[in-house]
């Protein structure tokens, strides 16, 4: 003969949505309405320690849970319980038992401390919030276009599509999920005999093209000069000779030489920044 299992050999119910230990079933939330109560009624002192210490052993299955979300994601499981559990001690500091039940003010907020790690901690270089948050649309968005087995790799216009955003963005947000981490400069991209560092592929700046923009500047300027002082000029930049030098060879002063050289430099720059001839630019 059947007999009804929901009730204990003495007729009463049975407690099947709770457990001896005052766990839900199938369930890691624990029944603490009462230590709640308790502890906003405590002042700050041994036995309200005592009662909060209490709550988060209760409640830190569902903190590891919450963690165990994020793993796979650059750290290890044993972190995001920590900073999950963080979470949950804040949660319990924070919670008003007249506001509803726990649990429903829990999960966002430890949920939002794991979250807070991973965009404060775990980038190597710290990036924009809209890129973190594109990353992560893209990411969920890669995850559940794939859920159905044999789906092919969702292209960035299937990812545009089913997000609402732009292809650019989508583009921005995959490009993020391959710069979580970054790599030295030292890092070693060949294992041969001529290695080279990611540093030795960097390209640089090359002074020359500054002197290239300055003399095709200063040629015209340059041409404009009296042939005497572009002699000077010639031999003292170009042939490296010196004022006295100059001078022996022009039969003058080496004091005219100077005043030459310093007016003709002086025209000829007045004239490359836009100005008259013979007007110095002004200091």
């Amino acid at each position: 003969m059947l007999t009804d299992e929901s009730t204990s050999p003495s007729g009463t119910p049975a407690a099947t949505s709770t457990s001896t230990s005052g766990r839900r079933a199938h369930d890691d939330a624990p029944v603490t309405a009462d230590l709640f109560a308790r502890l906003a009624e405590l002042e700050e002192g041994p036995e309200r320690d005592a009662v909060r210490d209490e709550l988060v052993n209760a409640w830190l299955p569902m903190a590891h849970r919450i963690a165990g979300r994020f793993r796979d994601r650059g750290e290890s499981v044993e972190d995001l319980r920590q900073v999950a559990a963080l979470g949950l001690v804040k949660a319990i500091d924070r919670f008003d038992p007249s506001r509803g039940a726990f649990e429903s003010y829990a999960v966002p907020t430890i949920t939002g401390e794991v979250k807070r790690h991973f965009r404060d901690r775990m980038w190597a270089l710290r990036v924009p919030r809209r890129v973190q948050e594109l990353r992560n649309r893209v990411r969920v968005a890669r995850r559940e276009l794939t859920q159905m087995p044999g789906s092919p790799e969702p292209t960035p216009a299937d990812i545009a599509v089913h997000t609402g955003l732009t292809e650019e963005e989508v583009a921005a947000g995959m490009e993020a999920l391959e710069s979580f981490s970054t790599l030295s400069l030292d890092a070693e991209l060949s294992s041969g005999d001529d290695g080279y560092s990611l540093a030795d592929t960097l390209g640089a700046a090359d002074g020359a093209y500054d002197v290239v923009v300055d003399r095709e500047a200063a040629k015209e300027g340059l041409r404009r000069l009296p042939e005497r002082e572009r002699a000077i000029l010639y031999m003292r930049f170009f042939e490296d000779m010196t004022q006295s030098r100059i001078a022996d060879r022009l039969g003058i002063s080496q004091m005219h030489v100077s005043r030459l050289i310093s007016r003709s430099c002086a025209r000829v720059r007045d004239e490359v920044l836009g100005q008259r001839p013979g007007i110095r630019k002004s200091r």
